[in-house]
C-alpha cells in the first residue's frame, strides 16, 4: 500500500475516532441537519456539535450547504454509512463470541 493512501486512511479514522462524531453520522443518514437540530438530537451544546463538525468537515466527511444564516450539513460520501454499517456488524459479532465464551464457563 503507497504511505499517501495509508496516511488518507489514518487521519480519516481518526477524524471518525470520536463518539459524538460517530452519533452525529449516524443522524445524517435521514438527510441534512443543521447544528441546532444536531444538537437537540445528541443532546449535546452546540458549541460543541460545531467544534465535531469542524473536524469532520476539514477531513472532508461531512459538507456544509448556506442557506441564509443557517448551514445544513450531510455526509461527502453515502459509502459512509456503509463502512459504520460494517464497524456495528463487526461490533455485533464480537458480543456473539464474547457471549458463547461465557457461556461456556
Amino acid at each position: 500500500m503507497p504511505q499517501q493512501l495509508a496516511n488518507f486512511k489514518a487521519e480519516f479514522f481518526k477524524a471518525l475516532a470520536h463518539p459524538i462524531r460517530i452519533r452525529m453520522l449516524d443522524c445524517l443518514r435521514a438527510g441534512e441537519k443543521g447544528v441546532n437540530e444536531l444538537s437537540e438530537i445528541l443532546q449535546i451544546e452546540p458549541a460543541n456539535v460545531s467544534q465535531q463538525l469542524a473536524i469532520l468537515r476539514v477531513r472532508n466527511i461531512v459538507i456544509g450547504r448556506k442557506s441564509g444564516s443557517n448551514v445544513y450539513y450531510s455526509v461527502s460520501d453515502p459509502a459512509l454509512f456503509r463502512l459504520l454499517d460494517t464497524a456495528k456488524e463487526i461490533f455485533n459479532n464480537h458480543l456473539v463470541g464474547v457471549r458463547d465464551m461465557l457461556e461456556q464457563m
